[in-house]
């Protein structure tokens, strides 16, 4: 029999890796791709034998042409796909700059052709489920984070989402999107503390969710992995708003 796993784009830390704990915590196995050696060690220390690691910097196209290679190479069923690499830096739009705009645009890019390799993958072993990570910002602008250049990126990862869903539905392969408001992971690093983003998000954002509070990654993870799952079998060119309620409370 054909051994199935799920793999992580992005699953190194966050909701990525959040989801791998909840997959393997349900009997699966996982392989993350990151871009941190300390962090994919991390994990598979933590994870242990039920997850493998690629190591990979997605905005170098030889390291994305490596990490296809072996993902082409790998004789397992890739049955899940889980594209949750990101990064986040709030600019104004005419502050921007060529190299922040490709900082986007190039996870885009290798979140396209990766996405190819493990279709081909989930074509010659009979389907497969994908999940993205998209944004609340690719819908909605917010005055306090102005985030051009990322809603850019995650609206192009919520229409690949549908488009996908429509072309692979033949194959047995679902295609479904998340869409999350503020959650506490190291993507806000790129402009606060490591140490301070939990203590910085809560004070600014909990009440910006009706809900009256910001998320964390398990309350996105518990999404993706319902949709990864037969449970969701019914489900596929969805983009699923896991917000506090932020889209339904706006006017």
């Amino acid at each position: 029999m054909t051994q199935t796993t799920t793999l992580i784009v992005g699953g190194s830390s966050g909701m990525g890796l959040a989801t791998a704990r909840q997959i393997i915590a349900s009997g699966g196995h996982v392989i993350l791709v990151g871009s941190s050696a300390g962090k994919l060690d991390a994990a598979k220390a933590e994870l242990g034998d039920n997850a493998d690691i690629y190591r990979a910097n997605l905005r170098d196209t030889a390291d994305v042409e490596r990490l296809i290679n072996q993902i082409k190479s790998d004789t397992r069923h890739i049955q899940g796909l889980v594209n949750a690499a990101g990064t986040f830096a709030p600019k104004p739009f005419m502050e921007n700059t060529a190299e922040d705009y490709d900082s986007y645009l190039d996870l885009n890019r290798a979140t396209f052709f990766i996405t190819q390799a493990v279709v081909e993958n989930m074509i010659a072993n009979g389907g497969g489920n994908i999940v993205n990570i998209g944004s609340m910002w690719a819908k909605q602008a917010v005055r306090a984070t102005p985030s051009s250049a990322y809603s850019m990126a995650k609206a192009g990862l919520h229409s690949l989402t549908q488009h996908l869903a429509m072309e692979l539905a033949e194959h047995k392969i679902r295609v479904n999107a998340v869409s999350p408001a503020v959650v506490v992971t190291p993507i806000y690093g790129a402009f606060i503390a490591p140490d301070q983003i939990e203590a910085t998000l809560t004070d600014a954002f909990d009440a910006f969710h009706p809900i009256g509070r910001v998320g964390r990654p398990e309350d996105v993870a518990h999404t993706v992995t319902h949709l990864l799952s037969d449970d969701a079998g019914w489900v596929t060119g969805a983009v699923w708003d896991v917000d506090g309620g932020v889209m339904a409370g706006l006017v």
